[in-house]
């Protein structure tokens, strides 16, 4: 299902994971690499945002002409299980209807590299999820990028907050950049077609 909303409303593409060096690696924190990514690709830096507990950089996503888009994105400062406050705060202030946020996380129930791109649904367990959901509603965009369920006997806390195995980091740049591609093929080309492209 594509939600329409004018063309000249901004996006808000959230990256969801947990501030500070020692998270920078962490599988919780891939949704940061990504916005991180797509920063780079604008040519900016994040700053502080005002009153909320987030940092945003704002830019535009797409070719010249009709499928340009404003977008702002944001890494949350608050901790994941806090993300909802500063994500509402920030669609409040930057006008940004709940149906052109984007949050970009990791998924437990979803092969390593995987993705899967939806609009609304539940938080399977997410605490970042759950946090957003709670503040506004459910109905936003998801870009779920699969981190596999934990090995053996390992308890999905410490699990999501280790890094990247040594293994895995070999792709990751490679998946980072694709996930980073889902969001723009998002955001200029509807979920729909996104999808078609990027649900593998």
């Amino acid at each position: 299902m594509d939600v329409t909303t004018p063309a000249s409303d901004p996006w808000l593409v959230v990256g969801l994971g947990n501030p500070g060096p020692e998270y920078a690696m962490n599988r919780h924190n891939v949704g940061f690499m990504v916005v991180d990514l797509l920063a780079r690709r604008i040519g900016g830096k994040f700053k502080r945002a005002g009153k909320a507990q987030a940092q945003v950089l704002e830019g535009r996503i797409g070719p010249a002409g009709p499928a340009n888009r404003r977008v702002i994105l944001a890494k949350p400062m608050s901790y994941m299980n806090l993300s909802g406050g500063p994500v509402n705060a920030l669609k409040d202030f930057y006008k940004v209807p709940v149906a052109n946020i984007v949050a970009v996380h990791d998924e437990l129930d979803i092969d390593y590299g995987t993705l899967r791109l939806k609009l609304g649904g539940g938080d399977n367990g997410h605490n970042g999820l759950k946090s957003m959901t709670k503040a506004m509603g459910a109905e936003y965009h998801r870009v779920r990028f699969g981190i596999g369920r934990p090995p053996g006997r390992m308890q999905v806390a410490d699990f999501v907050l280790k890094d990247f195995s040594s293994g895995e980091r070999k792709e990751l740049d490679y998946f980072v950049d694709r996930a980073a591609d889902a969001v723009e093929a998002l955001v200029t080309e509807g979920l729909e077609r996104a999808q078609g492209t990027y649900n593998s």
